[in-house]
């Protein structure tokens, strides 16, 4: 998934999400210097149907800037929209509490349409983290307490569905490990075809959770350290390597069986990793804890990542399984959104019942692509075919985008 090369700091989105309705240090630290906000261009927080709205926007030119149109806000659901202007130097921005990741968006390159994220905070200093920018990072100051859950049933709904999905978190990150364990036995027996059958096998696993990175870093390393960042160990490409952590995981072993054509020593020693991490991955995801938003911001940061990447073929640059895992993508958001349906068929069952329809539209093109002859289910996303499809495909998914991107807000302020 990642594009980037460091992640600053640790902890998850999803972890956190618990520790931000505890408490929210104002400590910060990683990357770039801290500041009151000076980008910012201050005034009251504006908010809509109950949620408060914060306009992150990113400009270029001699120095590349990180603006908040505010830098304070009231607890309690705070959707944060980000918008890249003309930044090169910018495409990543965060939201940090104590060094710890409570919401990002990635992959922001400049004149794509805005993204959001949504969080319930509740008061303390946080920092907003744009790597690149002149000013790095800036606080941002919440003030009050966030709601407490009021015991409905759409909110009693929506904290059954975050237990449902943990457990399908885990599962799948459990079959992965079965998955990988076939690819690493097909490299060590040297058998070349067998490794990239297996390769195309095990990758949807990962590409189903993947919205969930933010939650793998290994306790002990420093957030800073990408030798502890199982996302980064296991799914980092090539073309953005931390030089001094090196390359691991899939897609090294990806370029070895495709691009190099044979199997190394070296193709052995990255499939040993790759088991070992993938392993310590199990042990963390079961650790992982959730709040609805971000379930609803994950499925959308999948579908995004379909538009960023998957679409232009930049994930699987050797092997061209990029619809493997595009489907696999559409899958992970789908199964976010079922956890959250039945709380949501309560809080706006007509969104709920526009997003099921549009799920069934993107599967219904992808479909189409299916092969059973080819490892992994799909043709290969060629640039022939990506010249003549990718723009159908990717209105197709901007459909289901759109009313998605809603769901973040309905349940932050259904609790």
């Amino acid at each position: 998934m990642s594009r980037r090369t460091t992640r600053r700091v640790a902890a998850s989105t999803l972890t956190a999400g618990m520790a931000v309705a505890l408490a929210a240090c104002g400590s910060s630290s990683s990357g770039g210097s801290t500041g009151s906000g000076s980008s910012a261009a201050g005034g009251a927080a504006k908010s809509s149907n109950g949620v408060t709205q914060v306009h992150i926007t990113l400009t270029g030119g001699d120095s590349d800037t990180c603006t908040l149109d505010t830098t304070t806000a009231a607890a309690g659901p705070i959707t944060f929209h980000v918008t890249n202007k003309s930044s090169t130097a910018i495409t990543e921005v965060e939201l940090q509490s104590d060094q710890r990741i409570l919401g990002e968006k990635e992959n922001l390159a400049p004149g794509l349409a805005p993204v959001k994220f949504t969080l319930t905070l509740t008061g303390g200093t946080y920092q907003v983290y744009c790597p690149g920018a002149k000013q790095e990072m800036q606080d941002f100051k919440v003030t009050g307490s966030a709601p407490k859950s009021t015991g409905g049933t759409a909110s009693t709904l929506l904290n059954q569905g975050v237990k449902g999905y943990a457990k399908y978190v885990t599962g799948t990150v459990q079959s992965m490990q079965t998955a990988v364990n076939n690819l690493v036995a097909a490299v060590n027996s040297g058998d070349l075809e067998k490794a990239k059958k297996e390769y195309a096998l095990a990758r949807p696993f990962y590409e189903k959770i993947e919205s969930d990175v933010d939650g793998f870093v290994l306790p002990g390393f420093k957030p800073t350290d990408n030798a502890g960042n199982l996302d980064y160990l296991i799914d980092m490409r090539q073309s953005n390597l931390d030089p001094k952590v090196g390359w691991h995981g899939f897609h090294a072993i990806e370029k070895d069986l495709w691009q190099g054509g044979k199997i190394t020593g070296s193709t052995k020693k990255l499939a040993a990793e790759l088991k070992t991490n993938v392993g310590k991955l199990v042990g963390l995801t079961k650790t992982l804890s959730y709040k609805p938003e971000d379930l609803a911001n994950g499925a959308a940061g999948l579908l995004e990542e379909v538009q960023t990447e998957k679409i232009k073929g930049e994930e699987e640059k050797y092997s061209h399984l990029d619809l493997v895992d595009f489907n696999a993508n559409v899958e992970g958001a789908q199964q976010a959104f079922a956890f959250l349906k039945p709380g949501l068929d309560k809080i706006d069952p007509a969104l709920s019942k526009t997003i099921a329809k549009q799920f069934s539209a993107v599967e219904g093109k992808l479909n189409k692509y299916r092969d059973s002859k080819i490892a992994g289910g799909f043709v290969y996303w060629t640039p022939a075919l990506r010249a003549k499809d990718a723009s159908t495909l990717s209105q197709t998914v901007q459909g289901l985008q759109d009313p998605l991107s809603k769901v973040g807000e309905k349940v932050a302020t259904a609790q």
